[in-house]
């Protein structure tokens, strides 16, 4: 059976104005050219969203213009974790309202769960709302893990729990969870969440990738996600080499959104950049060293081949 999410879904920035506001014209046209990429879905207010830095009522905004926008051209799958359970099954309900295909839900953070209350908050969220679940799995922001037991306790026990962006790096943990749950729910997704993990969790038997690279450049993923299903590894294998590259730029910067909107624009997508406090513009330096590590994944010309 083959999952109802899979493929390349970016986790879509969201495009401010200088004053904060949502600038709609900038997401429509972001939106228009990563569908235009042939990406197989939009994630938004993901981290890179800047869903942390947003009020409820900004997130149910932005929710409802993205999803109209689309209007079933792709999947849209929303981000509504929050560590209160409330406000979670709140986000999410009012996305299975403005029709979203699903829900992202990053494990609650600041306070560790135990193992029982960790699942009792994802258990109250499925059984409140009827719309497909994707768990996020990020424990580098949030402190804590989804293993893949919890994974696994999780998937079977509640069958609107779909799947699974693992944005951890450990090509092992992201094989068990395929492995794991994938023998008992084989319609589960799971993606990768780190750029660099997309061909190794093809290979494992994974479903694709939610990376923040898809937004600037959708060619690499798209086309390694193809190749890999084509089964033209050694073309999969040079857009891996070139994505290798990437990685490097989400150290240039955190919390790393304006990063990614400095690539969009840089990539001729002409988008504001601002982002939200605490987040600051990029400087001029950082600037120079994202154009470097673009140029050297082939996404830009080096400045000596613009000269001649």
């Amino acid at each position: 059976m083959k999952p109802k999410f899979h493929g390349i879904i970016p986790p879509v920035p969201t495009i401010f104005d200088s004053t904060g506001k949502i600038d709609c014209k900038g997401m429509e046209l972001l939106i228009d050219y990563l569908i235009d990429s042939g990406v197989n879905g939009l994630f938004f207010l993901g981290t890179g969203g800047e869903f942390s830095q947003m009020s409820i009522e900004e997130r149910k905004e932005l929710a409802a213009f993205a999803t109209d926008y689309v209007n079933g051209r792709l999947p849209v799958l929303i981000g509504t974790g929050s560590p209160n359970t409330r406000e979670v099954i709140s986000l999410s309900q009012h996305s299975k309202e403005i029709g979203a295909d699903g829900v992202v839900i990053i494990n609650p953070y600041y306070m560790t769960l135990t193992d029982e209350n960790l699942y009792r908050h994802y258990g109250i969220i499925a059984e409140t709302v009827d719309i497909p679940i994707l768990l996020y799995n990020f424990p580098a922001l949030t402190g804590q893990d989804l293993t893949p037991d919890m994974v696994l306790k999780l998937a079977k026990s509640y069958p609107n729990i779909v799947g699974i962006k693992d944005t951890i790096d450990s090509a092992g943990h992201i094989g068990e969870i395929i492995l794991k749950v994938k023998s008992e729910r084989p319609d589960f997704s799971v993606f990768a969440g780190y750029d660099d993990h997309l061909w190794n969790t093809l290979s494992l038997g994974g479903d694709g990738a939610i990376p923040a690279s898809g937004n600037f450049a959708p060619e690499l993923t798209v086309g390694m996600y193809h190749a890999f299903q084509s089964k033209e590894y050694q073309k999969g294998i040079e857009l891996h080499q070139r994505l290798a590259n990437l990685p490097l730029l989400y150290k240039l910067d955190s919390p790393f959104a304006n990063v990614i909107k400095e690539a969009i624009h840089m990539r001729g997508i002409k988008i504001s950049t601002y982002v939200l406090p605490s987040a600051k513009p990029l400087e001029n330096d950082k600037k120079e060293e994202l154009r470097k590590i673009l140029t050297q994944a082939s996404l830009l010309e080096s400045e000596e081949k613009l000269l001649t």
